[in-house]
């Protein structure tokens, strides 16, 4: 058994969220019980996982998408009133971590992806604004355009939507988890080869195309797995009374 208080110390302690702006609140976002026994992680607090962790009648919930984001509606109505009520009637704590999660140099989502992809980081774009969010690294040889859509493929279970042409080759490659497409900006300051990232909007396609940057949508929760497995790794290491597991809500976007 560990206490909530002491999960939610453990989290912040290698989170460290409010060093970060964020556009949601992070840490300890639904109050449950205060005994924690069981702590299901997921990649989004989604109605499917609230209901995964009601049976396996965990505690705790960890995410790295979870509620309150900033502009969003703020009653508790429909969906949101329905995810909430089912946490708070099974007393289910919920632990989300979004930007904290995507940066950290060790259980990151952005580190954790460089490792799924074999890239070693060579440093960081934009460190002056946004410090750790866009890693960078520079290839021992470089590999054809095609290569690394086959590799980003193999690795998150998903073929990427890849823009620009096959035969070229990339040397140097940059990327950000999730929705940061728009990000390809400063790869593109950069001269970097090459720029991964979750999602893909209208604009990063001319800008790929006019800027000959290659871009790769990998998948928001295809890049995003694998952060929140490393803190429950590390937590699940830590605490090792405490019984933590993974539950994969499939999404295709």
């Amino acid at each position: 058994m560990v206490t909530r208080t002491t999960l939610q110390q453990f989290f912040n302690d290698i989170l460290q969220p409010k060093a970060l702006k964020d556009y949601c609140p992070n840490g300890l976002q639904v109050e449950g019980k205060s005994e924690i026994r069981k702590l299901v992680a997921g990649v989004s607090a989604c109605q499917a996982l609230i209901d995964a962790a009601i049976a396996q009648q965990a505690d705790a919930i960890l995410v790295h998408h979870g509620y309150f984001w900033k502009g969003e509606k703020e009653t508790l109505t429909g969906m949101k009133a329905k995810r909430i009520k089912a946490l708070l009637t099974h007393d289910i704590n919920l632990f989300a971590y979004h930007l904290p999660l995507d940066v950290h140099p060790e259980v990151g989502n952005n580190a954790m992806l460089a490792q799924q992809l074999g890239l070693t980081i060579t440093g960081y774009l934009n460190e002056n604004e946004m410090p750790g969010l866009l890693p960078y690294a520079t290839l021992e040889q470089p590999v054809s355009a095609k290569a690394l859509a086959r590799t980003i493929g193999s690795a998150l279970k998903r073929e990427p939507l890849h823009i620009a042409r096959e035969d070229d080759a990339i040397q140097t490659v940059a990327w950000c988890t999730g929705g940061a497409d728009k990000f390809i900006e400063y790869a593109i300051e950069a001269g970097i080869d090459a720029f991964i990232s979750g999602e893909v909007s209208e604009p990063t396609f001319h800008a790929a195309k006019e800027n000959a940057t290659h871009y790769f949508a990998a998948g928001h929760h295809a890049t995003e797995r694998y952060g929140v497995q490393a803190l429950a790794a590390k937590c699940q290491e830590t605490f090792p009374e405490l019984k933590v597991s993974f539950v994969d809500i499939d999404n295709p976007v």
